[in-house]
């Protein structure tokens, strides 16, 4: 009788084993074909939404690889969704959604607590580089720090000005970011412009940067 329980013991424990593997393989098969159904499926089961694949790149850096954005949204969807981990180059969720101007699941991940600023690189530096304005105005409103420091002193306002929409560096300047401002080379934000030919950008970065120091000098 001994025998019979290990026995029986042994392949319930082998299913389980075998289901977890499946369950875990369908995870990964359905954030690369974009399978929200599948995924909300396998969550309904109790599946993790936050397992990590076998290079420990998070679900969420996966989805956005593969432009899989139902797939993404459902992730965000789930409760135990860790919505303010950083991946390992230390992205939040946020700062992807905001990189790859997906403004629907910013303002997802900003209903659930997602925190706008950090130290280093922030949503804001990411949104302003991205390719969305409806991004940087959905973080500017909630009130990200627009002069915020990355680690060689790059300013939203010149990653806009360089690398995203023109529009999102308009939109910058005009909600109140520094133009005067230098990074860790001694570049500004029209250094920036110029150095993509946006021209008459950097004319209006240069203009106000000029008069915010006539100001500062009267007073």
């Amino acid at each position: 009788m001994s025998n019979l329980k290990k026995i029986v013991y042994l392949i319930v424990v082998l299913c389980f084993s075998s289901a977890i593997a499946g369950s875990y393989d369908d995870f990964f098969r359905a954030l690369r074909s974009d399978d929200a159904r599948t995924l909300e499926a396998l969550f309904a089961r109790g599946f993790d939404p936050n397992t990590v694949d076998p290079q420990g790149r998070s679900p969420l850096s996966l989805a956005f690889h593969y432009e899989a954005y139902e797939a993404a949204r459902a992730l965000v969807r789930q409760p135990d969704f860790r919505f303010d981990e950083p991946n390992a180059a230390g992205e939040t969720p946020l700062m992807l959604a905001a990189l790859r101007g997906q403004w629907e699941l910013a303002r997802a991940l900003l209903v659930r607590g997602a925190r706008l600023d950090r130290p280093g690189w922030t949503p804001l530096h990411y949104a302003a580089a991205g390719p969305e304005p409806r991004v940087v105005q959905l973080l500017i409103g909630h009130g990200a720090a627009l002069d915020a420091r990355a680690p060689n002193g790059n300013t939203p306002l010149m990653m806009a000005a360089r690398y995203g929409s023109e529009a999102s560096a308009w939109m910058l300047l005009h909600a109140g970011a520094d133009p005067r401002l230098r990074n860790d080379d001694g570049l500004t934000a029209a250094d920036f412009a110029r150095s993509v030919e946006r021209v008459k950008l950097a004319r209006e970065l240069e203009r106000r940067a000029g008069e915010s120091d006539n100001v500062s000098e009267s007073r």
